[in-house]
């Protein structure tokens, strides 16, 4: 749906993840509504929890403030048109 309109804002994730997050995003948003944010967001956490381990969090929206711990390159902001996604692992203590 929105392929190669993707922008990354801030990361420190290697690229191949960061590759991974956009696409996994893209078919979120062919899945389902566009403004159905939740199920959005948990398609792309559970997809990041499958592939990388458990303790991935996903914000989806199109406007929102945080402030989080994250474990090293496991961080991710990017936005798909109007819509912006934040992917990050907890830190572990």
């Amino acid at each position: 749906m929105l392929e190669g309109k993707g922008k990354i804002r801030e990361t420190d994730m290697p690229m191949k993840m960061q590759m991974h997050a956009m696409a996994s995003a893209s078919e979120a948003l062919d899945e389902y509504d566009v403004y159905d944010y939740t199920s959005i967001a948990a398609h792309i956490k559970k997809e990041f929890d499958k592939l990388y381990g458990t303790g991935w969090q996903c914000v989806v929206g199109s406007g929102f403030g945080c402030f989080i711990t994250h474990s090293k390159g496991t961080f991710v902001y990017f936005s798909l048109e109007s819509i912006h996604f934040l992917i990050i692992k907890a830190a572990t203590i």
